[in-house]
């Protein structure tokens, strides 16, 4: 078992920021305060979240369309048929009031690291892929979670 590259650890890590600066926001008057002012209303709270939450699900569904390359026929189709599911999931669902938004992308990203699980046990993946996968979406729902039930 290989371990995960440094910089692959390193980025995913840095990947949570916006979603921990939006849950932060959230919590902390007084942050989101500041952050409106400093930085624009829509890089706080649920608006950050939320917007960043379809980028990444866009960019996850790249990330699977490279795993589907590794294969043929069959499995190639259903492999890149699978990857659009979390670009078209952001796109259609995500939208009514922040809320409902972050559920949706609540249950985006557990359908993709279902669908990065399936990858990876055809071996598509690289075999430390849901070591990287499972702490970061779990890090990535906590936030989305206070989004949706404060």
């Amino acid at each position: 078992m290989t371990p995960i590259p440094r910089s692959a650890l390193i980025l995913g890590l840095a990947g949570l920021i916006p979603f921990f600066w939006g849950a932060a926001t959230l919590v902390v008057p007084g942050l989101a305060d500041w952050g409106a002012r400093a930085l624009g209303p829509r890089f706080v709270g649920p608006y950050v979240q939320l917007a960043y939450g379809q980028v990444i699900l866009a960019f996850m569904s790249g990330v699977l369309w490279g795993f589907a390359t590794r294969t043929t026929g069959a499995a190639a189709a259903a492999g890149y048929a699978l990857s659009v599911i979390p670009a078209l999931w952001a796109f259609f669902m995500v939208g009514g009031g922040p809320v409902s938004a972050a559920v949706n992308l609540m249950t985006g990203f557990a359908g993709l690291v279902l669908i990065d699980l399936s990858f990876w046990r055809q071996g598509l993946a690289p075999d430390w892929w849901m070591r990287l996968r499972l702490p970061l979406t779990a890090g990535v729902l906590a936030c989305l979670g206070l989004t949706a039930w404060i």
